[in-house]
């Protein structure tokens, strides 16, 4: 686990290193592990908590939801390896995921809709992590009413305009293709749950 986020995080400090601003590459890197810690954090609390309706029956064999998950890594070492797998966009499982909590289940669905910007890919995570930084500072620039600057450059139409459309390129093809799924009998044919549940394995698909 420690070696999938090694090359993605040693890019933000070659990234310091290239601009000559070691803080910024180390403030690009303390933003992925925040969201990394924060869902690690989620998916155990969730999948700790175990599922209500179990409990409720009395068919709930533990403390926590142990459905889909294997005994010899247990819980918090399957939460901890989907979040950094979803992070990393690795694509390994130790567990189900479709056994997850639904809140256990929101936080690696939640990376990969976020493009896998946490740490992610080989250099993928850092270019996506880049483009919200750029709309980050153009928000905030039009917030203080300043023209925005990042690394000495002036973010202006243009680059907005990329990096919206990079984010909108993702969205569109993403939920067009769950979409397109949810309406077209082959779509639904693969399904294995119903309801709401089906339509997280769509988007997850």
């Amino acid at each position: 686990m420690l070696f999938i986020f090694s090359i993605g995080s040693g890019l933000t400090y070659y990234l310091g290193r290239m601009t000559s601003n070691p803080a910024h590459g180390w403030s690009v890197w303390a933003a992925m592990m925040t969201l990394f810690l924060v869902g690690t954090l989620v998916c155990w609390w969730a999948e700790a908590a175990g599922n209500p309706i179990h409990q409720k029956l009395g068919i709930a064999m533990t403390d926590g939801n142990m459905e889909g998950k294997e005994v010899r890594f247990g819980i918090f070492s399957s939460a901890l390896f989907a979040t950094i797998t979803t992070d990393a966009s690795c694509g390994a499982v130790n567990a189900m995921h479709d056994s997850f909590t639904p809140l256990g289940e929101l936080v690696p669905l939640f990376n990969m809709q976020l493009g896998e910007i946490i740490i992610g890919g080989v250099g993928a995570g850092l270019y996506g992590m880049l483009v919200f930084v750029i709309l980050a500072v153009f928000i905030a620039g039009l917030m203080v009413g300043r023209t925005p600057e990042y690394l000495g450059k002036k973010i202006q139409a243009y680059e907005v305009k990329m990096a919206m459309l990079s984010l909108l390129v993702i969205c569109l093809s993403t939920l067009g293709f769950s979409v397109w799924a949810v309406v077209s009998k082959w779509g639904l044919a693969g399904l294995s749950n119903t309801g709401p549940h089906g339509l997280s394995e769509i988007l997850y698909a």
